[in-house]
């Protein structure tokens, strides 16, 4: 029959999931250390347990040796045929060396052992389970909240929600259901401390992938994701096969899949868009819902200049800024947003400015400019300054608004103030850039000033529109 204390060690460990044998080896530990305070020794000894009366037992293992070299260890033939009268030489004998009151200490001792090792096993098993876990989707529920944090429960563990990690718009009450993802796993001394959010782009990652098939399969891969938590999302998908839709399979029959995923971030509005490997296709559809006529790249500055059309100037910028900071998010490009009309129009009042400032009226073609005007670059890389007409410009420069200049007879034209080409003014015939004289100094740039949301550059026409558009929720 099993001892009462046998018994109790057994049942916490199952109780608790902690192998028995880790419990007992634990406390046997702790008695070693127990005797050798008692006896003030350093000798080595071991603890037995009878399994059926619960006693512990002190031993102390010496080898019998011909000449003794460590007394802790060695013993001579002679003691050890007191003990052992059949004892030769390489032998090892146990000697009990079991203490007075031993038994009422070690109990104790084992108590608070036992106690000790079930709080180390139970935090070292949670950070056994969860540190393989960052990255991941979980659900948990509500423990409690106040304006600090958030105590999230994730079954044996609890998870703590930052007020950084919170999207600003919820409010968590105890019992609510979350999908939370775990972002890190401290060991601390106090035990493994479990960071989540709500508010990190990988939550949206994760939710995709557990709603859409395709994407969890392979079909369909995540390229980027650009998030304003609990406003608006842009993800960009693209097809790893053949004959699949991406944005169909993310967006899911009548939207039943993406409309899964904003229900759990409580009416979160979600982009998903195409990416393309071409940069300035990526950046049109990352401003979907406009639809940009003209996207020109200007890779040492890592700018693009989108042209669109007049009526989708508000969808372009969208509300406060929005849709443009997320496209630059997404794409990692500044983006300067422009309206090819207006572009027009200021070329036409920066003219009639100029003419009216005129030093001698009587010479109409006499030009007296207050510094650089802009002017855009048409279709066949020509540009219009009052009735005439200059080119063509490089290839590169079509669609993209550039500066002129008159200095003496010659029409400059720059383009991120570099100059680009030059034009004599009468006959419109190309001259060699290597005339231009540096020692010269460049008037003073008057432009044309833009406003700009964060991260892009636009001009805002007509009131602000947040029409949902394809491939929305």
């Amino acid at each position: 029959m099993k001892s009462d204390f046998y018994t109790a060690i057994a049942q916490i460990a199952a109780e608790r999931g902690i192998p028995r044998e880790a419990v007992l080896s634990s406390v046997e530990h702790a008695l070693k250390t127990v005797y050798k305070k008692m006896t003030n020794t350093e000798e080595e000894v071991t603890v037995d347990i009878e399994t059926g009366t619960g006693i512990m037992r002190v031993f102390l293992t010496k080898r019998v040796v011909a000449a003794i070299e460590d007394p802790l260890t060695d013993m001579t033939l002679t003691e050890a045929q007191v003990l052992s009268p059949g004892a030769a030489i390489g032998d090892e004998i146990r000697i009990e060396k079991t203490p007075e009151n031993f038994g009422r200490i070690a109990a104790q001792t084992a108590k608070q052992v036992v106690l000790q090792r079930i709080r180390d096993y139970e935090r070292d098993t949670v950070y056994d389970e969860f540190h393989d876990k960052q990255g991941e989707l979980l659900s948990g529920t509500v423990q409690r909240a106040d304006s600090r944090a958030v105590i999230v429960e994730l079954g044996k563990a609890e998870a703590v929600m930052p007020a950084r990690e919170q999207i600003p718009a919820e409010r968590y009450r105890p019992g609510q259901r979350l999908k939370v993802l775990l972002v890190e796993v401290n060991k601390d001394a106090r035990g493994p401390q479990l960071i989540v959010s709500r508010s990190h782009p990988g939550l949206i990652r994760r939710l995709f992938e557990t709603e859409v098939p395709e994407i969890f399969s392979g079909a369909v891969e995540i390229m980027e994701v650009a998030r304003e938590p609990g406003l608006r999302s842009k993800v960009a998908v693209a097809a790893r096969q053949e004959r699949v839709d991406p944005v169909g399979a993310c967006v899911g029959v009548r939207g039943v899949r993406i409309q899964n995923i904003v229900n759990e971030l409580y009416g979160e509005k979600i982009d998903v868009i195409e990416w393309s490997p071409d940069t300035a296709q990526f950046i049109a559809n990352a401003l979907s819902p406009a639809k940009p006529t003209n996207v020109s790249l200007d890779e040492a500055n890592h700018v693009a200049t989108v042209i669109v059309p007049t009526d989708q100037m508000s969808l372009a910028i969208g509300k406060e800024g929005q849709n443009a900071r997320l496209a630059y998010k997404l794409t990692t490009w500044r983006i300067d947003i422009k309206d090819a009309e207006m572009l027009l129009e200021a070329g036409g009042d920066l003219l009639r400015q100029a003419r009216a400032a005129m030093v001698d009226v009587g010479n109409p073609d006499d030009l007296a400019w207050q510094g650089r005007q802009p002017r855009l670059v048409r279709a066949d890389a020509m540009i219009a300054v009052r009735d005439k007409e200059f080119g063509p410009l490089p290839a590169e420069l079509i669609g993209m608004s550039v500066d002129i200049d008159l200095r003496d007879t010659a029409l400059e034209v720059f383009y991120n103030r570099d100059l680009r080409a030059r034009f004599d003014y009468e006959s419109g015939v190309a001259l060699p850039l290597d005339e231009f004289d540096l020692s010269v100094p460049a008037p003073v740039i008057a432009s044309v000033p833009v406003p700009a949301p964060e991260a892009a550059t636009a001009v805002l026409v007509g009131a602000e529109d947040d029409t949902t558009g394809p491939g929305e929720a």
